[in-house]
């Protein structure tokens, strides 16, 4: 039975650790942990509270352009910068008012947006009255996020420059995972990757990065890149030597995914491995397109993206929910470099697919072979034939431009702070009831933590421990345990292509002293297959 939840995704395999921990659950002594999923139990309020206070400024632009009963128009553009000042003078005090007046003046100000297509845009765009324009994104929305990418995400460019000035061109979407659907999409319908090519994955990683391209659509050949990485005392510093790395200099391979920060270790790529892949790129393989989901990036002090150092190389893919404690608005965005190798590998393919793809975008434009990967990403994202439709809802745009503002507005990173010290807060009481040292990865994002049982079992114990665990269990077993006799759900790393005999923990969605709890229940099972072995050795 063990050997069946091994086979199958770790996140179906959870819902049965939820079954048999809900059935043994003892209340009120004891209630059910789950630390399975990455959904963070925190939320940014202030930015939200500048989303609600814009609604209430919305609804008032429109009940004075028409108000009949419960009908109301659509805001006018005219005089409403000014109008917003006066909403402002007279509501100053109600939360989220401020934050929002120092939003529309740093628009104003440092971005030089004109005053009242900025506030209609925002007015307009939380009321939802009309379609996206333009569909890939909002024209301020863009410029707004993109700053918040660039502080955050994208900082400097391997000269030191700021990478503001590579820009980049983003597409806002449905959180990351529409984003990862509609990249693998426009890869294939574009014939940027065929069925049965090659790709390369760096693992450990969030399994849909594996399951996707194994579906019968794709069909794709799959590399992984092992972040086998160790340091002295063979502790996983979650890190690609150069050997795994190497397997890029084969040029068959066509594109690599990654998540970095790494998901479950949470570590980011150390900027020598980047430096390696960077040189190795630009001279063994110098088409390879790069997907790299960034999501963690903003719990990792001096991160850097690929889009910085392989700008031309990589699409970047960045989710609001974990950072602004966001999942259910399901915000994120595709950026692609203006100076791209996507685009030049569409303008050399085959004159026979180049035809083919014209007339597949040929209700687009005249002139479909000028039509950008970008571009092709929004429109493939809707069929092609619904382009006019395309785009991410008006008042999720709006949402998503307030948290990024929100965040560049705070020069001290004071939030960033919060979110990094509650993530490394609860790491260190998990270690402490496992009453082991806590591992401090010099790139940690520390966001989850991947436990490795063999690595336990041999560094405080031996080999021959190892061996027997190897021999008389599954490597769910404990997870099983866990369910069973503590109410606790874990997650197999084995599952995220890691370490087959790692554990999986979310540090983000509960409570601080659940986490303890966590770790003195972990260490109590660890402890049982000590005594097992200890009773066997004596047989």
């Amino acid at each position: 039975m063990e050997r069946k939840y091994e086979q199958i995704s770790p996140f179906e395999f959870k819902d049965e650790l939820i079954r048999l921990a809900r059935e043994h659950e003892r209340k009120p002594t004891r209630t059910l942990l789950n630390a399975g999923r990455g959904n963070p139990n925190w939320i940014a309020a202030a930015p939200r509270a500048a989303f609600f206070a814009l609604g209430e400024f919305a609804l008032k632009e429109s009940r004075r352009v028409w108000d009949e009963r419960n009908l109301a128009g659509m805001p006018n553009p005219a005089g409403i910068a000014d109008r917003f000042r006066s909403y402002v003078d007279q509501h100053g005090d109600r939360a989220g008012v401020s934050l929002l007046s120092r939003i529309v003046d740093w628009g104003v100000q440092q971005l030089g947006f004109d005053a009242d297509a900025w506030v209609h845009e925002l007015a307009d765009g939380i009321i939802g009255d009309n379609y996206p324009v333009p569909d890939r994104m909002l024209v301020h929305m863009e410029k707004v996020v993109h700053q918040f990418l660039v502080k955050q995400l994208y900082p400097m460019d391997e000269h030191g420059a700021d990478s503001s000035t590579q820009t980049f061109d983003l597409f806002a979407v449905e959180g990351a995972t529409a984003g990862m659907c509609y990249i693998f999409d426009s890869l294939l319908a574009n014939g940027l990757l065929k069925q049965g090519d090659k790709i390369a994955v760096m693992v450990p990683i969030f399994p849909p990065y594996v399951e996707i391209p194994q579906l019968e659509r794709y069909n794709f050949d799959l590399i992984e890149i092992r972040a086998t990485g160790r340091t002295d005392k063979g502790m996983h510093t979650w890190q690609y030597p150069h050997s795994e790395l190497d397997k890029l200099k084969d040029r068959d391979i066509k594109a690599l995914f990654l998540v970095n920060p790494s998901n479950p270790p949470s570590v980011a790529m150390d900027p020598q491995s980047i430096k390696y892949l960077q040189q190795l790129v630009e001279r063994d393989n110098p088409h390879l397109m790069i997907v790299s989901d960034d999501v963690y990036g903003t719990f990792v002090d001096n991160y850097g993206s690929l889009m910085v150092s392989l700008p031309a190389n990589t699409i970047g893919v960045y989710s609001f929910s974990k950072y602004f404690g966001v999942t259910g608005w399901r915000l994120g965005v595709i950026a692609v470099s203006k100076q791209n190798i996507f685009d030049n590998l569409l303008s050399n393919l085959p004159k026979a697919e180049l035809e083919v793809l014209n007339r597949r975008y040929a209700s687009l434009t005249e002139h479909p072979e000028d039509l950008r990967f970008v571009d092709r990403l929004v429109a493939d994202s809707r069929q092609v034939a619904l382009n006019h439709t395309a785009g991410l809802s008006t008042p999720q745009q709006v949402q998503m431009a307030l948290f990024a503002a929100f965040d560049v507005l705070d020069e001290d990173n004071e939030y960033r702070e919060l979110t990094k010290d509650i993530c490394r807060r609860r790491m260190k009481l998990l270690y402490d009831g496992l009453e082991l040292e806590m591992p401090k990865p010099e790139y940690g994002a520390f966001y989850y933590t991947e436990f490795d049982l063999a690595w336990w079992a041999a560094t405080k114990y031996s080999q021959a421990f190892v061996d027997y665990l190897q021999d008389n269990y599954e490597p769910v077993d404990i997870l099983f345990r866990l369910a069973e006799k503590c109410s606790i759900v874990l997650l197999n790393g084995g599952g995220f292509h890691g370490p087959n005999w790692s554990i999986r923990v979310s540090l983000a969605n509960l409570d601080d002293e659940s986490y303890s709890r966590i770790g003195t229940e972990l260490h109590s099972v660890l402890e049982e297959y000590v005594k097992e072995w200890e009773e066997h050795q004596q047989q």
